[in-house]
């Protein structure tokens, strides 16, 4: 294969795509703050936010498709544009599912979590490793494997922001805590505490108003824990980290590289777990 200089571009074109994300994600939900600083559209507007974003997204597709020319490349923009497509339909169904009943035929399912989940922000953790070593001439059967690993690990960082959106201490996270709850949010551990068998109180919380005021939301944080919410969003989380995990023993990938993307995964696991 090629040296491994070449796949550079890949991770460079990825973080500008994450950070295009983030800043259309902000003005989506309405959080005026990241990482502990105003968010973009909160310092500068809307308009600007929106256009920096675009113009990000520009930046990242440009960036790769300007690489040297190589039998790989037009893979390559390829698989980054399938991995951008997924991640619009997965915040699409994220903004959907917050205008569908708690409970019911019309409730949002595990399975459909799980989807939305691995489209949101699977695709991007996915398109990281396998873009890279598709530039650099791996074996299909790795990049596929990388692939499939980091949407397993987009999943449970998923799964675990969702944790932190109700648990998370805003001085640590940057990020404001409960804001979920009171936009309706489909998070993990609310779709398994109403699944539980102790989900009903919940469940009657959730429907008796269009909103939470302060007072509803300490209450219905305290119904999640109590019905195993947390317990069942931590344990879905570990599993899709040891499907990832497996996924990369068989990657056919040279020691070194395994071992840091271990500590990857360690990293997102002691974030909550």
């Amino acid at each position: 294969g090629a040296p491994a200089e070449a796949g550079v571009p890949a991770p460079v074109a990825v973080e500008l795509v994450h950070t295009f994300s983030l800043l259309h994600d902000d003005i989506m939900d309405g959080d005026a703050m990241r990482r502990g600083r105003p968010a973009v559209w909160a310092a500068y507007g809307t308009g600007p936010a929106v256009l920096a974003g675009d113009a990000l997204f520009a930046l990242a597709v440009e960036t790769l498709a300007a690489t040297p020319a190589t039998p790989r490349l037009a893979g390559a923009v390829r698989q980054l544009t399938a991995a951008l497509n997924d991640l619009v339909r997965g915040q699409a169904d994220d903004l959907l599912f917050a205008h569908r009943p708690w409970t019911g035929p019309e409730a949002v399912s595990a399975a459909e979590y799980a989807m939305m989940a691995e489209h949101k922000t699977g695709a991007l953790l996915g398109c990281a490793p396998a873009l890279g070593a598709q530039l650099a001439g791996a074996p299909h059967r790795t990049v596929a494997a990388l692939d499939r690993a980091g949407r397993h690990l987009g999943v449970a960082f998923q799964i675990a922001d969702d944790v932190l959106g109700i648990w998370g201490d805003p001085a640590v996270t940057g990020k404001p805590v409960h804001s979920d709850l009171r936009q309706g949010k489909k998070t993990f551990p609310v779709l398994a505490a109403l699944d539980a068998s102790g989900g009903s109180a919940l469940a009657e919380l959730l429907a008796s108003r269009a909103a939470l005021d302060d007072t509803a939301v300490r209450l219905a944080v305290a119904l999640v824990e109590q019905a195993g919410g947390r317990g069942a969003a931590l344990r879905e989380a570990r599993r899709h980290l040891a499907a990832a995990d497996g996924l990369l023993a068989g990657a056919g990938l040279a020691p070194r590289a395994v071992e840091d993307l271990r500590t990857l995964l360690s990293s997102l696991a002691h974030r909550v777990i």
